[in-house]
């Protein structure tokens, strides 16, 4: 496997997960703005949209968007967190709470537009409270510090990943003491550290 990376981006959640369960790959760094791979590629070769992740799991066969490359590095895994059952109750709770982590990346992640304008940074800082006030609520009804029942899963990483976008921001997130706690939790993990490593991150 590749996995097709820009250091800090959502990217990030599959690298953790890639070594968390694991698997075997190679990273291949990704210059968003110009669109070109580390060894000179065009990446929108690789993936039309431009976009990290893209996980080529077979020569020519390439995975993209998180939903997907998150929920095939889970099915890859023996853990019954990462790997549900198909078809179960649990197996959906996952993809909702990976289409959930989508819907908070959605307003955070155009906030690292330098072009943006006063009245939309504005609407958008709103918009990452609700959010983020959502995050909170889920993580309290779990209780256990996750945003599923059963621990630990990809959207966790998915999750800390884009929460933490909030500190080159200087976004203050202190009143979501449940979250940050996530985030922190999430990048104290084997895994996370590792990945962190590999992208040049610490």
């Amino acid at each position: 496997m590749k996995l097709y990376f820009a250091p800090g981006a959502c990217s990030l959640a599959a690298h953790i997960m890639l070594n968390e369960v694991g698997l075997s790959h190679e990273l291949e760094k990704v210059n968003l703005k110009d669109k070109i791979t580390a060894d000179g590629q065009d990446f929108t070769q690789i993936n039309p949209r431009g976009a990290v992740p893209a996980l080529e799991i077979s020569s020519g066969v390439v995975l993209t968007q998180n939903v997907a490359v998150l929920t095939y590095i889970g099915q890859k895994s023996e853990s019954k967190a990462f790997n549900p059952t198909p078809d179960s109750i649990t197996f959906f709770r996952l993809l909702e709470a990976i289409g959930f982590c989508e819907d908070v990346h959605s307003t955070i992640g155009p906030l690292f537009a330098s072009d943006l304008p006063d009245v939309t940074r504005e609407r958008l800082i709103g918009l990452v409270g609700r959010r983020l006030s959502q995050v909170e609520a889920l993580l309290e009804k779990t209780g256990n510090g996750y945003l599923l029942p059963v621990g630990f899963t990809q959207a966790d990483a998915l999750m800390a990943v884009i929460v933490n976008w909030t500190a080159p921001l200087k976004i203050d997130i202190s009143a979501y003491p449940l979250t940050s706690a996530l985030r922190d939790n999430v990048f104290a993990r084997n895994a996370a550290q590792k990945a962190l490593k590999e992208e040049g991150l610490i």
